[in-house]
């Protein structure tokens, strides 16, 4: 009978045990997970049933939560939403969240570890839980003037504060309406986002940080950059520029834009080269510096990181290993496997306007809580040394050149020095338009904005288009939006 009863009593304890340990598994060690389950009501409830922090442009919401007469309690509403969406993303009972939306999520719940005293206070007062609010660095004159001029094009345009990093426009087109997202009404906001998926040129994707073009001869600012800092070059060095140029070892040849000539005699100085845009100085040029060279010098300005965020994280932009001579050549004009972001152009250009210390872009200032103390108020921070001081000042005598007498004369902003670089970005599949970009910032002498543009497959104009042509007025308007407000 003994016997028979610790027997009975061991399985009890076991299974006691067993029900222990698996309570605590599900309680603690699968928590996170299954709160942020997207199946899991509860977290929905919780996260709706309490505002959830605006996010503010310039003093004013451009996103919030409204009561309604729903079990959630609240939903979010955005003002703007074509001119923020970029920015914002969506928040979704069904479809979750981007942009900020989700990169700030824990913060703008009032879940974020920097609000735990702000949580403990509420319990103890018996005050409702409330997310904090986001400030942004935006200027809305300048984002407004970026939809603008952009238009019906699809493309991309980031601009930015050369001395500390604040981003004052990022739009990407075509934008969205994240209203049509938040709903409550499950079958409506699925339809919506199927539609968004389908939609002609990706509304639902920010462009700006996620996709990596090529940059075409924006890029040759970052091999101008390598050659002055390597102490050999001057902006008055003369350059090889023949009419045509044979890639090494290949029967390929690399034309001028146009078939044009670069200079007499075949030859033209690195600072009419770059005024001029000229593809076989260049290629020559990358062969002599050489492939590590210019990738050390891309790696300055910011190529190959995986670890910016702004807060959303930013796309690597990348410069290739292991190229033979040829492929520098092409490499060295923006072209072969060279790809960058939107931010990662603009940081080219502000680090240059910055006398050659990029700082880390930023979008988020400041964290509030609900009762508007301060959680957290960001801090200028240098990401890297890109350049020297002389070489940033050569570069921008350069760039000036570009856009008062080169390819960039339509970013001319009258009684504005303006410091410049377009790009007309071949994309490597048939039949398609060329990518037209343009970086570049004013005033040259002091620096307010810097600011990069893309317009995807030439825009309006098409195959006829050019980095001068298209993108180059898009960013005059943003500049001079930021310059005389």
């Amino acid at each position: 009978m003994n016997t028979a009863l610790r027997r009975l009593a061991t399985v009890v304890v076991v299974m006691f045990l067993a029900l222990l340990a698996g309570t605590t598994w599900v309680q603690f060690g699968q928590a996170s997970a299954l709160n942020n389950d997207s199946r899991n009501v509860r977290t929905l409830y919780r996260e709706y049933g309490k505002p959830r922090g605006p996010i503010i442009v310039a003093g004013q919401p451009v996103a919030q939560s409204t009561p309604v007469d729903d079990p959630f309690g609240f939903q979010r509403s955005y003002t703007q939403p074509e001119l923020y969406s970029t920015v914002t993303g969506f928040y979704s009972v069904v479809n979750g969240g981007s942009q900020l939306e989700r990169s700030m999520n824990d913060v703008l719940t009032g879940q974020a570890d920097s609000l735990f005293w702000s949580r403990v206070q509420d319990l103890i007062t018996g005050a409702q839980p409330q997310g904090s609010s986001i400030e942004l660095t935006l200027d809305p004159a300048a984002q407004q003037a970026a939809v603008d001029a952009l238009g019906g094009q699809q493309g991309a345009v980031v601009a930015v504060e050369p001395s500390t990093g604040k981003i004052l426009a990022m739009v990407s087109t075509p934008g969205f309406d994240p209203n049509a997202l938040a709903t409550h009404d499950t079958t409506a906001a699925n339809a919506a986002y199927q539609g968004l998926l389908a939609a002609d040129g990706d509304p639902l994707i920010n462009s700006t940080t996620s996709e990596n073009y090529p940059p075409g001869s924006t890029f040759k600012l970052v091999t101008a950059a390598a050659a002055l800092e390597s102490g050999s070059y001057t902006p008055e060095s003369v350059l090889s520029a023949p009419d045509v140029y044979t890639l090494p070892g290949t029967r390929t040849t690399l034309p001028n834009f146009g078939g044009s000539s670069c200079g007499a005699n075949e030859q033209t100085t690195l600072a009419d080269a770059l005024r001029i845009s000229c593809n076989t100085a260049f290629a020559s040029l990358g062969v002599d510096l050489g492939d590590e060279a210019i990738r050390e010098q891309a790696d300055r300005f910011g190529f190959d990181r995986a670890d910016l965020t702004v807060p959303m994280r930013v796309a690597a932009s990348t410069y290739p290993e292991d190229l033979n001579d040829a492929q520098t050549a092409l490499s060295a004009i923006g072209q072969e496997s060279v790809r960058a972001t939107p931010v990662q152009m603009a940081m080219v250009a502000s680090a240059i306007a910055n006398g050659g210390s990029l700082m880390t872009p930023y979008l988020v200032q400041t964290v509030r809580t609900a009762n508007l103390d301060v959680v957290s108020e960001a801090e200028p921070t240098e990401l890297s040394e890109a350049v020297s001081g002389t070489t940033a000042q050569q570069l921008t005598d350069m760039m000036v050149g570009v856009v008062q007498s080169g390819s960039g004369t339509s970013a001319q902003i009258s009684g504005v020095q303006v410091a410049g670089k377009t790009g007309t970005a071949q994309t490597g599949v048939e039949g398609e338009s060329p990518h037209a970009w343009f970086t570049g910032f004013a005033p040259a002498e002091d620096p307010q904005v810097a600011v990069a543009v893309i317009v995807e497959n030439g825009g309006s104009v098409g195959s006829e288009a050019t980095g001068g042509r298209v993108a180059a007025p898009v960013a005059r308007a943003v500049m001079e939006a930021v310059i005389n407000p």
